[in-house]
Parts: C-alpha cells; structure tokens; sequence
C-alpha cells in the first residue's frame, strides 16, 4: 500500500476533526510504531516531546531536546506514516520568532498537527516548571505560528495546563487563543467532568484532551458532548518497548534480577535523577 502524501494526511486528520466522535491516539516514536498503528486501525498517531527526549537523550521531559533533534525523528516518522501524526511542539522552543521555525521545520517534516504549549520553558532559576508565560506572549506565539504555516491543512492546536489554572484563568486563556485563530484547544490536567464542562462550554473548536488514562474521564459519549475529538492517554507503547527490550536483554545475558516495571526502568536508565539534583543545585527549580 502506497503512504498517503503529507497533505492528503493533513486532510485525514482535518476530517477526524469534523466528525462528532473522539479518537485515541497511538503513541509514535518512530517509523514502524507509525506503521503498526495504522495497520492496527488507529486513526491519530502523536509523538510526544517526552518521548522523544527519553529516545534521543535518555534525558527527562525538561526541555532539553532541540529543534533539530526534534525534527529529524519526525521526518523520519512522516516519510513512511500512513495516518494523520500529532507532533508535540512543546512551548515552540522559544519565543514567538522560535515559534515560526519550529512551524516550517515540523510541516516539512510531515506532521498533520502539532501543538504549542503555554508553559515557561524552560524552567526558570526560582520557578516551578509549572508556570505559565502571560497570556498576551502565549496569544503571540499562536498568532505567529497561523503566519509560518503554508499549508493550512496543517493543525495547530493552543495546549494549557488547566490543572495549574483556576477555572476563570483556564476560560480567559482558551477562549483567548480561539480568537487568535487556533484550530483546536489542547488542555492538560482536566480532573472530571465537572471541570471539562465549565471550561468546554466557552469555546467552539474541537478539543484535545491529555487524559492519561484518567478514570474520570472514561465517558466517550461526555467526550463527544464536551467538543473533545482527540483523546492522549500517554505513551504505553513506547515504555513497552523499554520493558521488552530490558527483559529480552537480561534473559540473554542471563542476568537473574527480578523483573522490573516500565516506570522503575525509565528511572534507572534515563538521567532523570541527575537532570532532578543539578536543577536544584544550579536552579532552584521548585518541585
């Protein structure tokens, strides 16, 4: 079977959008992930930044990955993906100049979406790895993201974390970045129904929904009702993939310790720990 041309992919994804359903994605990380998801019947793939930053670096989520790193993994995956891929594009990796590169790198490179977050990163001496840029600076960074793009098939979505957020800052924010043209809302740390429903109710895009397997978010009628169209629920897949390969590993080396879970391996072999302590020591980094 032939792979379906980039903006043929855009289309598809364009269409998922439309439809009065909520998809699941496929965690990605590479071409074959991107392929055994099609053939599974997945409609969405999205390669994660934390992904990525484990698979590149074996380095933690701290923004520590480039640009480039970035995309030449996604070029990878988009040269042979045969369904619509979310690429997560972080906070742009700068500002709202940064932003734009990172739009004509990435819509080379394939992607049928990706996602510009609000957060400060990275993390400030003193800061919480939280917090939030201000709202004018976040609405620029998608106003500049909308000029960069050529095809406008391609998908940009405006992500927040509305678990760091009151529900009025929430609504201020996603409502702001629908005005700015976004065309859809990415929206992190949701706890329920309720809290969905009161900021879901002020907007009119579709709705992407990092659930994490949230067990109060189980409902994919409320999903639907809710404008929510793409739901993540993390990357399963990829830490299988470490899990499989340690097991396989130790077996031929015969090495006798206990089985280890996916979270504990991710620890011990990435340099979380070390990332941890030199941002305390060297940046105050509050937890």
């Amino acid at each position: 079977m032939a792979t379906p041309s980039q903006h043929d992919l855009r289309k598809e994804f364009r269409a998922l959008l439309d439809t009065r359903d909520c998809y699941y994605t496929a965690s990605t990380f590479d071409p074959m992930s991107a392929r055994i998801a099609a053939d599974l019947g997945f409609e969405v793939g999205i390669f994660g930044g934390s992904v990525a930053s484990l698979q590149v670096l074996a380095a933690p989520d701290f923004a520590l990955i480039t640009l480039s790193e970035f995309t030449e993994q996604a070029t990878r995956i988009g040269r042979v993906a045969r369904l619509p891929i979310i690429a997560d594009a972080d906070h742009g990796y700068g500002n709202a100049l940064n932003v734009m590169r990172t739009i004509t790198e990435l819509e080379r490179a394939g992607v049928a979406a990706l996602t510009i977050e609000d957060t400060l990163l990275p993390a400030k001496y003193g800061r919480k790895s939280t917090d939030l840029i201000p709202l004018d600076e976040a609405v620029g960074k998608i106003e500049a993201a909308l000029e960069a793009r050529i095809d406008p098939a391609m998908a940009i979505f405006a992500r927040t974390n509305a678990g760091e957020l009151s529900i009025d800052d929430t609504i201020e924010r996603v409502v702001a970045y629908e005005a700015a043209g976004a065309d859809g809302l990415c929206m992190v740390g949701i706890r329920d129904f309720e809290h969905l429903e009161a900021i879901s109710s002020h907007v009119s895009v579709p709705v992407m929904l990092v659930a994490f397997d949230n067990p109060q978010l189980e409902d994919h009628q409320r999903l639907i009702a809710n404008g929510v169209r793409i739901v993540v629920n993390g990357h399963g897949a990829y830490f299988a993939a470490i899990k499989a390969t340690y097991d396989w590993l130790r077996e031929q080396r015969g090495v006798s310790e206990g089985t280890l879970t996916a979270s504990e391996l991710s620890t011990r072999y990435s340099t979380l720990e070390e990332n941890r302590e030199w941002a305390r020591r060297f940046m105050d980094v509050k937890e």
